[in-house]
């Protein structure tokens, strides 16, 4: 005879390791989802707010990302200069404001 109380079903200890056991590996599962880090990334160091050490979704250094800023700022220009938008180096500032003085001068 077995020594158990009821030897058809599963003991509470049984079930509670279980049940354990799956809601353990639910929450992986749940937080895997919702992190959205790939595997490759997550080998790389990525974690929840962390971005990986290398590879393409690495974090760029401040060097790069001023040498970035100035490449943007280039093609930007190019862009302008191929539509017709010409930087206006020399126009003169100075005869806005004394229109804009002008057309205040009748609201007082």
């Amino acid at each position: 005879m077995p020594s158990v109380k009821n030897p058809n079903r599963l003991s509470k200890n049984r079930m509670a390791a279980q049940a354990a056991k799956k809601r353990k590996t639910r929450q992986k599962l749940n937080e895997a989802a919702r992190t959205k880090i790939s595997k490759a990334d997550a080998s790389r160091g990525a974690r929840p707010g962390l971005l990986p050490t290398s590879g393409p979704k690495a974090r760029l250094s401040a060097k790069k990302a001023r040498k970035l800023d100035k490449k943007l700022g280039y093609a930007l220009k190019r862009k302008m200069e191929a539509d017709g938008e010409a930087e206006m180096k020399d126009a003169s500032l100075g005869e806005t404001e004394a229109r804009e003085d002008e057309d205040m001068a009748g609201i007082e």
